[in-house]
C-alpha cells in the first residue's frame, strides 16, 4: 500500500468510497477541488499498488489554519477496514503536518463509532469535548478529539 497525495484524476474514486462508507461527510467534487486548491488544504490517499491497475481503497481531507489542523473527511473501504489503512493515512499525515508546522490536529467522530475512536485514540487523540446533536440522520452527539503533535527535538552540533 502507498500513501500519496491526492490528484484531481483521483475524485471520481474519492466520491465512490465516500458513497460506500455511511459514516463519511457527503461532499461534492467541487468540495474536494476547494480543498485540493487552498494552500491549507490536503487530501491523502491510500493506494493498493499491488494491482495491475492500482486501486484507492481510502482517503483522508485535512484543512490547516497556521498551526492548527482539522480531519475534514475520511473513508476507508468496507473490503481493507481493519488493515492498516485508516492507520497508514492517519499517521502519514500527522508526519506532512508536523512538518508544515501543525501544532495539533482536530476531529469530530459521532458517539456511536467505536471502530474509529479505537483507532483515533490508538494514535494519541484524546477527548477535547461534545457537541451536542451534531449529527443528523441519525440525530447524534460528537466527540470533538485532538491530537497533539510535537515536533522532534534538534540537537544542536558545535563546530
Amino acid at each position: 500500500m502507498k500513501i500519496r497525495i491526492a490528484s484531481k484524476d483521483d475524485l471520481r474514486a474519492i466520491l465512490d468510497l465516500q458513497q460506500k462508507a455511511p459514516e463519511a461527510a457527503r461532499w461534492t467534487e467541487g468540495d474536494y477541488e476547494r480543498l485540493m486548491e487552498d494552500a491549507g488544504g490536503k487530501i491523502l490517499v491510500a493506494e493498493l499498488d499491488t494491482m495491475e491497475r492500482p486501486k484507492l481503497v481510502g482517503f483522508a481531507a485535512f484543512h490547516r489554519i497556521i498551526d492548527e489542523v482539522e480531519v475534514r473527511n475520511m473513508a476507508v473501504d468496507s473490503e481493507h477496514r481493519q488493515q492498516g489503512v485508516g492507520r497508514a493515512l492517519l499517521l502519514s499525515a500527522r508526519e506532512q503536518m508536523l512538518r508544515a508546522g501543525a501544532k495539533r490536529v482536530f476531529l469530530e467522530v459521532r458517539a456511536s463509532n467505536k471502530p474509529a475512536q479505537s483507532l483515533y485514540y490508538s494514535i494519541g487523540f484524546a477527548l477535547h469535548s461534545i457537541r451536542k446533536d451534531y449529527y443528523r440522520e441519525p440525530q447524534e452527539d460528537a466527540l470533538v478529539l485532538a491530537l497533539e503533535l510535537y515536533p522532534p527535538t534538534v540537537v544542536p552540533t558545535f563546530p
